[in-house]
């Protein structure tokens, strides 16, 4: 069966079946639309994220398989746990969203993350909806991580780090909060070797879908205080 990409309509709501994504490249699945927090909250409710380059038009993507973590399965590996107890360190949450995108996107030679997506997400945030995890060695903003909070689950979009293991600590911060509030999986959206170190598993989109749809339901409520940890 040919598949085609297809053009949103002005209905912020309405995005194709992720079913009807290209296999090549993988997921793929309409072009077009804005990046209005309606039409974003309701892409990552159906499994779909925008991801483009700066000449390029509002890609939106729900790849098969699909990467994500199970914060319960998460283990810290002893060497991290011994570089958190020597290391002096300090974790927030919240404190400094956007210069945690702006470091996500100046750290790698190329990015997706440009002026428009910098200006959608820092607007999610100042709606409660986007969050980020800041890792501090004194008063230097060294690594850090974001996503999306919607229900059950944590919709991962970017990390860096500046340090040794600066974006693990993060990691396994936002993992522990996951733990803390009831959250169950955090979308880590395309497999990498760095993804697949922390933990994280692949497992198809209908799998995906399904344990989202149920999960964005649950009432979760945000509390950055718990992971609020000075070393």
């Amino acid at each position: 069966m040919s598949l085609a990409i297809s053009y949103l309509t002005p209905d912020p709501n309405w995005f194709p079946n992720p079913a009807q994504a290209l296999e090549d490249p993988n997921g793929l699945l309409a072009v077009g639309g804005d990046l209005t927090p309606k039409r974003l909250v309701s892409a990552y409710c159906q499994g779909i994220f925008p991801w483009f380059s700066e000449e390029d038009p509002i890609l939106w993507w729900s790849p098969d398989p699909r990467s994500v973590l199970i914060p319960k399965t998460y283990k810290t590996s002893r060497s991290l746990q011994k570089f958190m107890r020597k290391q002096e360190h300090e974790v927030t949450i919240d404190q400094c969203f956007e210069q945690v995108m702006i470091n996500c996107a100046t750290t790698r030679e190329e990015t997706w993350i440009n002026d428009a997506m910098l200006h959608a997400y820092c607007t999610l945030h100042e709606l409660g909806i986007a969050h980020s995890v800041e890792y501090w060695q004194g008063k230097q903003l060294m690594g850090g991580l974001y996503g999306l909070s919607i229900g059950g689950a944590f919709f991962g979009e970017s990390m860096f780090s500046k340090c040794s293991n600066a974006s693990k600590v993060a990691f396994t911060r936002l993992c522990q909060l996951c733990n803390e509030l009831g959250i169950e999986l955090i979308d880590c959206q395309v497999h990498n070797p760095h993804l697949a170190s922390l933990g994280a598993i692949e497992i198809n989109r209908k799998d995906f879908l399904a344990k989202i749809s149920k999960l964005i339901n649950k009432p979760v409520k945000w509390q950055p205080e718990i992971m609020a940890e000075h070393e």
